[in-house]
């Protein structure tokens, strides 16, 4: 037997990953743990519970993987510092004593990190590589193109090649600093969103605007060449040599400085993001055109931060020349964890791989589970008032009559979702029929920006009728996004007003997950990953006619998915959430005792918001 852990830390995301004979048996992110969202500390939880889901010690690996080359990296560091020397230099000054003190000494930090019991190699393997392999060792595909891109590993931005049997190859990279992630990046900065944590608001605010600056990107900042790679003119960004992203140049092209955190987003905002997600769809639809030409692969894997933008991989699968693309669902730094353990065992182990079916990672449910017991002993010490169902059926049944009611629900089953995606699993669940429903989620339960889409959770086998994917489509990760069918929407032309005015048009019969341009990040839910979620979906689906619920992660905003019934109780009563569905126990809030005293300032001192 040979178990492998993984490891990504220190720098975003920190995870852990355990591989044992090639089987994935736990991933888990450190955050879920300390409540810290994006913890870069070593994964010391996460690690403990890798392991403990295999009954094993520090002492049973025989391999511990990190993600990336430590030394490559500072050699970058001190290159680019050195180029842009004596501008930096505070820059400087703040990163070398982590860099000196800790990044530099991995291997000690590892083996401190296991408590001292690891005495074996530590293999680094480098950031694109473990991106390449969390993308084609888990997929259903025997061989593939692979196609990585993120804001920068050591030096390379974005990569591609091949994936065959339990090998991979990468030809071709795109080199820091220009990347398309910090592309990106200085735009949500730009629009007073926080780096590397909301980007993916940027993607939502996009529909709002109109790319009128796409065309002055092109023109000024960026030289894209036809098969997708391109250079930045440096003057407009300030990453490489500062603690912000954009310069003043920037601030002059585009009309101003950035907006500042939590003000009002205006027309700009809304503009700059609508510009930016064009040059970023045009810039991968160019890259995966000529990724399939060069590899004459037929498939394609995606993995690194870029490909969490599900908006462009839905295009790349309309419009691209892939027959089918994958996904890894923790695309970002934490799937490094991963596709390091796995790059051990098949690339440098040279183990035998056969893909699974769909794919093997067990839908991504790799975190941890609680027992029935363990659910009534938390809440009996609460002095929760809660029903349990002996009978599955009747469980899903009075959960759909509630969906039906237009009540949200809170739902922990089964283990946690491994990467940003709740899954069915740890997930907020909502009426999608109800024109309100987008309104009261944000708002009331998640306390977050109003323009923010959810996501349908939809029957696999009734994908087609609902979006413009084909009959029975696999998107199990909510990594795709697709347009709602013609026959489905109510009136997606017009509409009362500009800017956020734009949320008060119902478009489609499911207006609560149909955003501003008639789409949808579409997750497919079927009976062999999801179990539970897919019965209650088909009990709403028998009650309703509806195949489908809005699904958003079980949390609040600046907080991390909750992982346990602690997280979950509190969270359920620190909000407007009506039901809370923990394995087979219900509460509903208005039985709950002193509910009131739960205030939000006080659950928010607890789990402090970004």
């Amino acid at each position: 037997m040979a178990v492998i852990l993984g490891i990504s830390a220190f720098y975003h995301d920190s995870a852990a990953a355990l591989v044992v004979d090639g089987e994935i048996v736990a991933a888990a992110q450190e955050e879920r743990f300390t409540r810290r969202k994006h913890d870069s500390d070593f994964p010391v939880q996460a690690v403990e519970y890798c392991l403990e889901a295999a009954g094993l010690g520090p002492e049973d690996l025989d391999y511990v993987g990190f993600y990336e080359k430590p030394l490559l990296k500072f050699e970058r560091l001190l290159e680019t510092y050195l180029a842009y020397a004596p501008v930096g230099f505070r820059s400087f000054l703040k990163a070398m004593p982590v860099w000196l003190h800790q990044k530099l000494h991995l291997p000690r930090e590892i083996r401190r990190g296991l408590g001292g019991n690891y005495r074996r190699r530590c293999v680094f393997t480098e950031h694109h590589e473990s991106h390449a392999a969390s993308a084609f060792f888990p997929s259903p595909f025997e061989e593939a193109a692979i196609l990585t891109m993120d804001g920068v590993g050591e030096w390379t931005t974005a990569s591609f090649g091949t994936g065959r049997g339990n090998r991979l190859t990468l030809t071709d990279e795109l080199r820091f600093p220009h990347s398309l992630g910090l592309l990106y990046s200085a735009f949500t900065y730009a629009c007073g969103f926080r780096v590397n944590s909301g980007e993916y608001k940027l993607m939502g605010l996009a529909p709002y605007g109109t790319p009128r600056y796409a065309a002055l990107i092109l023109e000024k900042i960026l030289d894209l060449k036809e098969d997708g790679s391109f250079r930045m003119d440096m003057r407009y960004f300030r990453y490489c040599q500062g603690l912000v992203m954009t310069s003043r140049a920037f601030d002059d092209l585009f009309g101003g400085p950035p907006r500042k955190p939590e003000s009002p987003l205006g027309e700009r905002e809304m503009d700059l993001a609508a510009s930016v997600q064009m040059v970023t769809e045009e810039i991968m639809l160019r890259a995966a055109r000529h990724v399939h030409k060069v590899t004459g692969q037929r498939k394609l894997c995606l993995a690194g931060g870029v490909a969490l933008n599900c908006v462009a991989n839905g295009r790349i699968l309309r419009e691209g020349p892939f027959e089918d693309i994958w996904v890894q669902p923790a695309a970002g730094d934490a799937g490094g964890a991963l596709g390091t353990a796995l790059f051990i065992w098949h690339q440098l182990l040279d183990k035998e791989r056969r893909p699974a079916a769909t794919d093997s990672q067990h839908g991504s449910l790799l975190g941890p589970g609680f027992s029935n017991q363990e659910v009534r002993d938390f809440l009996d010490a609460e002095g929760a008032v809660y029903h349990c169902h002996g009978d599955e059926g009747e469980l899903c049944d009075e959960v759909a009559g509630l969906l039906a009611r237009d009540k949200v629900v809170g739902w922990m089953q089964g283990r946690m979702e491994f990467g940003p995606r709740a899954l069915g699993s740890r997930s907020i669940l909502g009426d999608a029929r109800s024109a309100a429903m987008q309104s009261v989620l944000n708002l009331k339960v998640k306390f977050r920006e109003s323009f923010r889409p959810f996501a349908p959770a939809v029957l696999r086998e009734r994908v087609g009728e609902y979006f413009e994917m084909r009959e029975g489509e696999d998107s199990p990760y909510m990594l795709m996004v697709a347009p709602v069918r013609e026959e489905k929407q109510v009136e997606c032309a017009g509409g009362p007003g500009e800017g956020l005015e734009k949320l008060k048009t119902v478009r489609s019969e499911i207006p609560a997950v149909t955003h501003v341009d008639c789409s949808a990040r579409v997750q497919t839910v079927d009976v062999e990953r999801n179990g539970r979620f897919h019965r209650l979906l088909k009990a709403f689906e028998t009650r309703t006619g509806c195949p489908l619920v809005i699904n958003t992660s079980f949390n609040i905003r600046g907080e991390p998915l909750v992982c346990g019934p602690a997280h979950a109780y509190r969270c359920f009563l620190a909000t407007d959430m009506d039901a809370l569905v923990m394995e087979d126990c219900v509460l509903l809030k208005e039985q709950q005792p002193d509910a009131e005293k739960h205030e939000l300032d006080a659950y928010r001192g607890q789990f402090p918001l970004d």
